[in-house]
């Protein structure tokens, strides 16, 4: 038997990696996403207490995540088609994680929202580039399956959030509660990284559209900044 006998099917593998496998690659980020939206949520007096401020103040550690989320969202669209889904896709991974370890090495009150801040930007793009990719990776007839995998990870994280946030706050520290993200993105980056392509269609519309003015709402997406933060 040749070598080539071996590397075909190998090769095939790697060029046409299997939906689940694609789907695996995917839920990760998304599950780390939606659970920082509640693992702070009882590591708040600690935070404030380690960064020397008011109980009251640490609120917004949650707030503004909650709030940056929430803006990206609706531009989450614009741009993916601006930037290309995957290159967005892993964008917004690899921010997150560099947010979350900011996070955990801040030292101050002002610091560890800014990251949060940025951290949430970055999950904002995480939930529906997901959703995304796994419908495009998966035939008609088993959408509604790759849809189930995406719901049991929205569901379960911030259901998990509290509990897991308190474990390691009371053993290990807060700050690893933003640490974990680290090892956690890095491998879902490279996993999206080497699984992760745009289809077809994507790459067509892009090209149509690279050198076209791409209309953008600035006045709403500013109103809904103020509305969000106020």
């Amino acid at each position: 038997m040749t070598a080539a006998a071996f590397q075909t099917p190998l090769a095939k593998r790697l060029a046409n990696p299997s939906p689940w496998l694609i789907a695996a690659a995917v839920v990760i980020p998304t599950f780390m996403e939606v659970l920082d939206t509640t693992i702070a949520n009882v590591a708040l007096r600690y935070i404030a207490g380690g960064l020397s401020a008011a109980n009251v103040d640490s609120e917004w550690v949650i707030t503004s995540y909650l709030a940056a989320n929430a803006i990206i969202l609706p531009i989450s669209g614009w741009l993916a088609l601006r930037l290309g889904r995957r290159n967005y896709f892993l964008l917004s991974i690899a921010t997150f994680t560099l947010a979350s370890a900011l996070c955990g090495m801040a030292g101050s009150l002002t610091f560890i929202i800014a990251s949060r801040v940025l951290q949430g930007m970055a999950g904002g793009g995480l939930q529906p580039s997901s959703q995304a990719v796994l419908l495009d990776a998966f035939p008609q007839e088993k959408q509604g399956q790759a849809m189930t995998i995406f719901g049991m990870a929205a569901l379960l994280a911030p259901v998990v959030g509290p509990t897991l946030g308190g474990y390691i706050t009371d053993n290990y520290g807060w700050r690893w509660i933003f640490y974990l993200n680290v090892p956690v993105g890095t491998l879902a980056f490279f996993m999206c990284q080497a699984l992760v392509e745009d289809p077809e269609y994507l790459q067509a519309e892009r090209a149509r559209n690279r050198d076209r003015r791409q209309p953008f709402d600035t006045l709403g997406l500013c109103l809904l900044s103020v509305t969000m933060v106020s």
